[in-house]
């Protein structure tokens, strides 16, 4: 299992590495195709005898969003939204089993939100003045906090951090992803030569490695709350695409507004 998890994460690095070098549109191709697979087993976890999500809509809807990122309108991300809230409404209708409809509409909206909206962050911010920069800062971090949280917490793990939500998950592997978050944070800015300073790249790591542990837990209570091991098994040793990307769901809209708010407020160094 460790051998499996260790080249399927090298080989996922070179492509989302050789993807983000090149831009678009291959990185928007590949972010679509990444939030359809992640929509579509975020479907099939809660997909039970009393919930039935409409997943090809919120597949399509999951694509639209990231999509959209592109779009020079600002009135096309409310309409889409607006149009993913009224369909599986109004399909419902037509439905011949319309019980527990209501839920089952609820289900489909967060699943298209939470697979296709966050990730459309990272388009708005690979199209960004340095952002090949921001998003291997990103990414990297990211990959490499939960990279170090499951290697020390493996190896030395004895405090449990989340025993409700993820029994697996300790203080010790979080403090080591932490760390790793903090290294790379400062080896990414510096080798992308990214407009901050010292405190500025450890601030960058904190926040990447606090975040993006939380999104592993969020990941973590939707599969303890419907029973579910793994996502799928798409990725040898990480299981499916939903596993390889919680971490990374919850952070890119927070690192989205901080790059914003931090141009804004002249925070960055020039």
């Amino acid at each position: 299992m460790v051998v499996k998890r260790v080249i399927t994460g090298i080989l996922i690095g070179l492509v989302v590495g050789l993807v983000i070098w090149f831009g678009e549109p291959v990185f928007t191709i590949l972010t679509s195709l990444v939030a359809a697979i992640a929509a579509f087993e975020y479907y099939r976890i809660v997909k039970s005898e009393h919930i039935q999500p409409l997943t090809y809509f919120g597949i399509v809807f999951s694509v639209l969003l990231v999509v959209n990122a592109h779009s020079p309108y600002s009135f096309t991300l409310p309409l889409i939204l607006v149009l993913a809230t009224l369909v599986p409404l109004i399909w419902m209708i037509f439905k011949r089993n319309k019980d527990n409809s209501f839920i089952n509409w609820g289900w489909t909206l967060t699943g298209l939100l939470y697979t296709g909206w966050l990730q459309s962050f990272y388009i708005s911010i690979r199209a960004m003045d340095q952002g090949m920069g921001w998003v291997f800062l990103v990414l990297s971090c990211t990959a490499m906090c939960d990279v170090f949280a499951y290697v020390v917490g493996s190896a030395i793990g004895k405090h449990a951090l989340a025993s409700s939500v993820s029994p697996g998950k300790t203080w010790e592997g979080s403090a080591g992803g932490l760390a790793a978050s903090i290294i790379f944070a400062v080896i990414v800015s510096v080798c992308f030569r990214l407009p901050l300073n010292y405190w500025q790249m450890i601030t960058a790591g904190i926040i990447i490695g606090v975040i993006s542990q939380l999104g592993d837990l969020v990941e973590s209570l939707l599969k303890r709350n419907m029973k579910a091991k793994d996502a799928g098994s798409l990725l040898p040793g990480h299981g499916g695409m939903l596993d390889r990307i919680d971490s990374h769901l919850l952070i890119a809209p927070v690192a989205y507004y901080l790059i914003v708010l931090a141009n804004s407020q002249g925070w960055l160094s020039r």
